[in-house]
């Protein structure tokens, strides 16, 4: 039925209490991002599902950083302060032993929980770019609890993983309690995975902006809202054990300079054909990584190889937060980055090649912090003046960014997680840009679209 002058013509859902348009006449779904809320409605029931799945997954962060952290104090005592340290402080055989046992676990456990639960998904980001977003959260639950476990042991994988699999588990099982249609529970589950990140990282933006950049590929409002929700809930619950502080800590406020800036328009060039690389090893060793018995002499033998390549680098334990935390303050020599840049890339595609469940995001991060470290040094023998830890937060946001094709992402974590680096943005955003735009040009593939399960049909040719 047509409506009268200067009534709303808008079709939005929902419909706004002010039925008239504003004196222009024009509408207010002329700005691209305030659409429809299309098929994924927000509907109180589903803001209900928001709030609870904030909660639960906080809560859950809480509950697998308290694991990792279990375990790290049992394996090498640590209860504070630097994690490497801690590994350093035992002795190689100590360290070759506790990946062993790690080993052993990790491959005993994976294999009987992908036997026992074979059919059940588990697969956050392949159930919301090619299913429908439905996740079993007893394989999801365990999966995450070995996971961690094994990190805390020194496995060279990453830690997020977990939080983000049980936050997209948690709402797609509430999705199913409440009978949210598909769309929802997608758009439910993405807002979950992007907030267990935000919680166990203390990052509520860098959680919502990978919630829309990368899980469900869409700024808009109807899109934006939820998430950025979600993941401040989930930051505040996971605060009742996490700390409030930023992750990398005691960073100095770097200042911008003609050299860092020009540095950056190389870097990022080197940066974008190193993540290539890099992306397509992820996605080598993912698909042929050891499954069924197999699995039970690959993995010990796989973590055997990383425990005694710890012997002279302990910084390749675990998901490599120190290794980025030293590269940000400007601590280590040529010799180190170099070392360290071959390496945890390496030690990462090793551990997920032997049928480790992990994460890849703090990993990567660290490579382009080392890398952007080790590319500084360099760079200060030609043009001296700047900070090394700068060129290492640029590193890092380039490497990321492009990793994981979602710039926006890479830099706002990058900030978020360092609390600094706002001063030598310029530097990042030119880095990142071109990073991202080199793996995008090259190959496109990210180290999340690289690790999906082969999909028979179309879809799957390159």
């Amino acid at each position: 039925m047509p409506k009268r002058d200067g009534e709303s013509e808008r079709q939005r859902v929902p419909q706004p209490l002010i039925k008239h348009r504003v004196a222009s006449g024009r509408g207010a779904m002329e700005q691209p991002n305030v659409t429809h809320d299309g098929e994924a409605r927000l509907t109180p029931t589903f803001w209900f599902a928001v709030l609870v799945v904030g909660v639960v997954t906080g809560l859950l962060g809480d509950l697998l950083m308290w694991v990792l952290r279990l375990f790290e104090g049992w394996a090498y005592h640590y209860h504070g302060g630097s994690y490497q340290d801690a590994v350093a402080s035992v002795s190689g055989l100590h360290r070759v032993v506790m990946l062993l046992i790690a080993g052993i676990v990790g491959a005993i456990a994976w294999y009987l929980i992908r036997r026992i639960f074979a059919g059940e998904h588990s697969e956050i980001d392949d159930a919301l770019w090619r299913g429908d977003g439905q996740l079993s959260w007893r394989r999801s639950f365990l999966t995450s609890v070995v996971s961690e476990i094994v990190i805390g042991m020194g496995a060279s994988i990453g830690r997020e993983a977990a939080p983000k699999l049980m936050g997209g588990a948690s709402g797609s099982v509430l999705s199913g309690w409440l009978s949210l249609s598909p769309a929802q529970r997608r758009l439910l589950v993405a807002c979950g995975g992007g907030a267990g990140l935000a919680a166990v990282y203390n990052v509520p933006l860098g959680g919502a902006v990978f919630t829309a950049e990368v899980l469900y590929g869409n700024f808009a409002l109807p899109v934006v809202l939820p998430a950025l929700a979600t993941s401040a809930i989930a930051t505040l619950v996971a605060r009742l054990y996490l700390p409030s502080t930023a992750t990398y800590t005691n960073i100095p406020a770097y200042h911008f300079s003609a050299s860092l800036m020009t540095w950056s328009l190389v870097a990022g060039v080197v940066i974008g054909a190193v993540a290539v690389g890099y992306v397509r090893l992820i996605s080598w060793v993912s698909h042929y990584r050891a499954r069924g018995p197999y699995l039970l002499a690959v993995m010990p033998a796989a973590f055997v190889v990383v425990g005694v390549a710890g012997i002279w680098y302990p910084q390749l334990f675990g998901n490599g937060l120190d290794m980025a935390h030293q590269s940000f303050l400007g601590v280590g020599t040529l010799g180190l980055f170099a070392a360290l840049f071959v390496l945890k890339p390496f030690v990462t595609s090793l551990t997920l090649g032997s049928g480790a469940a992990g994460g890849v995001f703090t990993p990567f991060f660290a490579t382009g912090a080392v890398f952007g470290a080790l590319l500084g040094t360099l760079w200060l023998d030609l043009w001296p003046g700047a900070p090394l830890g700068a060129f290492a937060l640029v590193g890092a946001a380039a490497m990321i960014g492009a990793s994981m094709q979602a710039p926006f992402a890479g830099l706002v974590l990058v900030m978020e997680l360092t609390h600094g680096g706002y001063s030598i943005a310029l530097p990042m955003i030119v880095a990142t840009v071109i990073a991202t735009l080199m793996v995008r040009q090259v190959d496109g593939y990210s180290i999340y679209s690289a690790r999906l399960p082969r999909h028979e049909g179309p879809a799957s040719r390159h």
